[in-house]
């Protein structure tokens, strides 16, 4: 019986076991080959070369958009000079314990285009907070892109990221969104410049209206703020608001389930804390404002 597998040998077998053994041959040779070529040396390092990382390891630089003042010390206490998001200057004032300066600053301020309300606040994971690495819908301007409703935001609903210098700043659209044309009003018209200091200051104009110390939005103040840190760990929020009441109460965006939360007013600014107990009581009670 013949070979099972010898299915295509037939007629002139002798070339034809010929054939065969020289390409056993080749399978043979290639691979001893390829280990004499892979015990070549390497070509050297030059001294002081870093090796180049594989690509799939790198990992995004993408620092907190967040700006890191500066303190003074005086005392007990530290003192950094800020610029709130429509210009005015300050100093806030805080015991050195509770290290705003190392929680970095951001801003935010509410906007109203053609008289629809939208926030406007400066994530503090930067650009990565909005993509989550994907990619945008569509570019509206150089630099402005619309991106995707972010998993679990809500009534949120898609976003849109502006470029100012370093600083990125979204605009939290709703479910029922702008229009286009409203959507390319506010990325034309709204504008950004950064001072010397590295603080964010806005300006609009036309159907684009920026929000102004008490001014105020869906039951809470939207005017120009000033935030310390992030709501997953300590924040402190600085909200110039004039005539606000002691018994203030917290703002919605401080709330977290489970966590403590406080406001206070001084001077005609409210201060407002959430995080770890110890360091919201210290905020409210210790952190003074002086507007310029």
């Amino acid at each position: 019986m013949a070979d099972q597998f010898d299915v295509i040998e037939s007629g002139r077998r002798g070339r034809r076991r010929w054939v065969g053994l020289i390409v056993v041959a080749v399978l043979v040779v290639v691979p001893v080959a390829g280990l004499v070529v892979s015990r070549e040396p390497e070509p050297p390092v030059q001294p002081g070369a870093v090796p180049e990382p594989i690509r799939s390891m790198r990992t995004l630089n993408n620092a907190p958009n967040a700006l890191y003042p500066k303190a003074r010390v005086k005392g007990d206490d530290e003192t950094v000079r800020v610029v709130f998001p429509d210009g005015t200057r300050g100093e806030v004032r805080y015991p050195a314990e509770l290290g705003l300066d190392a929680l970095g600053v951001r801003p935010f301020r509410g906007v109203w285009i053609d008289g629809a309300y939208r926030r406007l606040a400066a994530p503090y994971g930067g650009e990565v907070e909005v993509s989550k690495g994907g990619q945008p819908i569509r570019n509206l301007t150089p630099d402005v892109q619309l991106w995707p409703r972010q998993p679990g935001s809500g009534a949120f609903g898609q976003v849109l990221l502006f470029a100012f210098g370093p600083w990125r700043l979204a605009l939290y659209d709703r479910f029922d969104g702008l229009t286009f044309e409203q959507r390319m009003a506010v990325a034309e018209r709204l504008r950004g410049r950064v001072t010397k200091d590295g603080y964010l200051v806005l300006s609009g104009g036309g159907p684009v209206r920026l929000a102004e110390p008490g001014d105020y939005a869906q039951g809470d103040p939207v005017g120009p703020q000033l935030w310390f840190g992030s709501v997953v760990n300590d924040m402190v929020a600085v909200i110039p608001l004039p005539g606000c009441a002691k018994g203030s109460r917290v703002p919605e965006m401080m709330e977290r389930a489970g966590r403590p939360a406080k406001a206070a007013c001084r001077d005609g600014v409210q201060v407002a804390a959430t995080g770890e107990r110890e360091f919201v009581e210290r905020a409210v009670k210790g952190i003074r404002i002086t507007l310029k």
